[in-house]
């Protein structure tokens, strides 16, 4: 099949039509987290985006009542590269989490710190972090709470 091109002088030029590529799924088949840290509110999981982020605009996931920020190791290492391509395995270095039963579209603290929320319980994988990190947080118990200085 061919397909006309006009140029911008209105000249036609006739080239073959490229074909779409075929689109393939391949889901992660497994997360690997190094290190977790839980909060006690949701509050406190904002305030440390907020920190960690250098005051720049951040935001917080949720899915499946929890919400949560992820770091994942980056794929510029062979190593990590490699496992995803072939093993279908990814990697996170750091995971910070909060219950939240109920998606807020926004996490206001009382020091007017403002955080949206973005709801990713359509993927498969969140979800899955999700009911991992309820998990650890009913084995670690609710975290010691530091008064404010």
């Amino acid at each position: 099949m061919w397909i006309k091109i006009l140029s911008p002088l209105g000249k036609g030029q006739e080239v073959p039509a490229l074909s779409s590529p075929s689109v393939r799924l391949e889901r992660v088949k497994e997360l690997i987290i190094k290190e977790v840290l839980f909060f006690d509110s949701v509050e406190d999981l904002a305030r440390f985006a907020n920190i960690a982020a250098g005051g720049r605009p951040t935001g917080i996931y949720w899915a499946g009542g929890v919400a949560f920020l992820y770091y994942p190791l980056p794929l510029t290492t062979r190593l990590t590269a490699s496992e995803l391509i072939r093993e279908g395995r990814l990697y996170w270095a750091m995971v910070c989490f909060s219950l939240m039963p109920d998606y807020r579209r926004v996490i206001e603290t009382k020091e007017k710190i403002m955080v949206p929320v973005l709801d990713v319980s359509s993927c498969l994988m969140f979800k899955a972090v999700a009911e991992k990190l309820k998990e650890l947080a009913s084995e670690l118990g609710s975290p010691p709470h530091h008064s404010p200085e």
